[in-house]
């Protein structure tokens, strides 16, 4: 467990960073520090590993003051992971990646072994391993940032903002990498990041710091996006925190509905009311998009498939959340949230109002599951 008591971090010149923060990380937890530039969420994080020192109070480890522990030692039991990965750009991939088990006494030919086994671990190839950082990608470069953290298998991991310089699609890819890992794992890890969407997606516990280093709210996501604890966490999380809230309940409680679909050879003879839509298929049952009646009629006059049906929004897994689902309802030209399973055919589809209710049905088990207050 990771534990801060009361500790503040003032420069010379008068400037608070960090100013008494007192919580705990517990152990194999994900716990996220989140808030605007400046509020001292990078400098708590530092604390840890001693590269920034407090002014006052105190950094535990297991109950043990880190500011009587070696720096260098205290550094090789920790992963850090920060920007663009920091690699070394003159080693390769698989040195980059063996290099604290070396530092820690282990044989360069049983670390770089090990490393590629690591890199398997976080989703890339072992032949990247021959290549130099330059030659890789922004989120390979992540991966491999994440690979060296966890070569020399330590308990405690830092991330310091390690997804924001990637484009959103290998960002979204890199934090759905990052859960499965933890899930396997069981890493203590604090990660730092100013977006309250990853924020939520990531974290077991949310830390919300405001301006001048103070700690505003430590909770639990769903709690964060339910209670908010003052007006400066509600409009740092923003006014759509209702939908965000839906990613914590799941989908599989919706009692999906058939949906009408047809392939591309029976589109010709299709007879459809104004406002009627039917899903086209492919042949291995994925969708392709959706197509009216106007639709069918430039099907008709010689337009291709392409030019004749209307992009068919995001899809959703039965197994998935009511936010993915609302998203699919909503985004659908129909109204009907498309259902996909794990080989991308259509099983079903939901609207918007299903979704609500299914909401409505979780809450409302949730309040039975709650024991009554006692005085």
């Amino acid at each position: 467990m990771i534990t801060f008591t009361g500790v503040t971090k003032r420069y010379p010149d008068g400037t608070v960073a960090v100013d008494g923060l007192s919580l705990e990380v517990p152990d194999g937890h994900l716990t996220v520090f989140v808030g605007p530039s400046g509020c001292g969420k990078t400098t708590s994080m530092r604390m840890i590993n001693r590269m920034v020192e407090p002014t006052s109070g105190a950094v535990t480890v297991d109950g043990r003051d880190v500011a009587g522990v070696d720096p260098v030692k205290l550094r090789l039991g920790i992963g850090y992971v920060i920007q663009s990965g920091g690699l070394m750009p003159h080693q390769r991939v698989i040195d980059n990646v063996a290099c604290v088990p070396v530092l820690k006494g282990q044989s360069r030919r049983a670390a770089r072994r090990a490393a590629y086994e690591v890199l398997e671990r976080v989703g890339l190839d072992p032949k990247l391993g021959e290549r130099y950082p330059a030659q890789l990608s922004g989120g390979q470069q992540q991966r491999v940032g994440v690979a060296r953290a966890l070569a020399a298998d330590p308990p405690i991991l830092l991330m310091d903002e390690p997804f924001s310089a990637v484009d959103p699609v290998v960002r979204e890819e890199l934090q759905t990498e990052m859960l499965r890992l933890q899930s396997e794992l069981h890493k203590t890890i604090v990660f730092v990041t100013h977006d309250i969407d990853e924020a939520v997606k990531l974290g077991d516990a949310v830390a919300v710091f405001g301006v001048g280093g103070t700690l505003q709210q430590y909770d639990p996501p769903s709690r964060l996006l339910s209670n908010p604890a003052n007006d400066f966490v509600a409009e740092f999380i923003g006014t759509d925190r209702g939908y965000r809230i839906l990613q914590f309940f799941s989908a599989s409680t919706i009692e999906l509905q058939p949906v009408p679909t047809v392939t591309e050879d029976e589109i010709n003879g299709l007879v459809l009311a104004h406002d009627e839509w039917r899903l086209v298929t492919r042949g291995d049952g994925t969708p392709f998009g959706w197509i009216d009646a106007d639709g069918v009629e430039r099907y008709a006059d010689g337009s291709g498939l392409y030019d004749s049906v209307t992009a068919g929004g995001t899809l959703f897994h039965p197994d998935g959340t009511l936010r993915s689902a609302l998203d699919a309802a909503l985004s659908s030209p129909s109204g009907i949230g498309v259902a996909v399973d794990d080989s991308g055919a259509v099983v079903g589809g939901t609207a918007a109002d299903d979704v609500i209710d299914a909401l409505d049905t979780q809450r409302a088990l949730d309040n039975q599951r709650q024991p009554p207050e006692t005085d």
